[in-house]
């Protein structure tokens, strides 16, 4: 018996396989795309990061220069500062002739000051000797003039540099356990004056302290 199309036993006849659906492609012609540049970097980013630059180093070297000046000052304050105190160290030879304060070689503790001024100079000196180099030193003082020397003799209790004097180099003589002498040498004009103060509280090692001034 001949099947039919509606029989649920007979088997679908077989169909043709279709094709696989392929991508799409679109084969109409496209508008002509100018060639474009690889990326760089804008003009205006070279300019900012010059501009950064800028504003960087010129602050740091404004700073670097400020630090040399303020050092520089500094310095210079320094050896302001240093000019209206001792200096420790011998005077100069020239110095100690003119002001006839013929410091002992064996001295220590040497410090001296000098002013200059249109009518007069004075100079400072400390130092500490022995008593026997003392006596030397007291001999030599203005021992190199024309005329006879005065003999310098050290007065017991007495401080021939005044207050206003020890000021200057920080100086001080009120120390009530210290034993103190002095002596004030006059020269002629063409000499200088001193005035001589002796701490005589270490005996084996005086310390001396001298002012001498000179007029022109």
């Amino acid at each position: 018996m001949a099947a039919t199309p509606d029989d649920p036993s007979t088997p679908p006849s077989p169909t043709p396989e279709t094709p696989s659906a392929m991508p799409y492609k679109d084969a109409s012609p496209r508008p002509y795309e100018p060639h474009t540049r690889p990326p760089h970097r804008p003009r205006h980013r070279v300019f900012v990061l010059v501009i950064v630059v800028l504003l960087i180093a010129l602050p740091a070297g404004y700073l670097v220069q400020s630090a040399f000046q303020s050092r520089a000052s500094g310095k210079d304050k320094e050896r302001a500062a240093a000019s209206t105190s001792l200096t420790y160290g011998r005077p100069p030879k020239v110095s100690q002739r003119i002001y006839d304060v013929p410091v002992p070689l064996s001295a220590t503790r040497v410090a001296f000051y000098e002013t200059n001024a249109w009518e007069k100079s004075t100079m400072w000196v400390q130092f500490r000797t022995s008593p026997k180099r003392l006596e030397q030193f007291l001999d030599e003082v203005g021992s190199d003039t024309a005329e006879p020397a005065k003999p310098v003799k050290l007065h017991k209790g007495r401080v021939a540099v005044t207050g206003k004097l020890a000021t200057e180099v920080g100086w001080r003589f009120d120390e009530p356990k210290s034993h103190y002498f002095s002596a004030v040498h006059e020269q002629p004009k063409s000499k200088p004056d001193l005035k001589i103060t002796v701490d005589m509280t270490y005996k084996k090692r005086p310390r001396v302290y001298v002012v001498s001034s000179t007029r022109f």
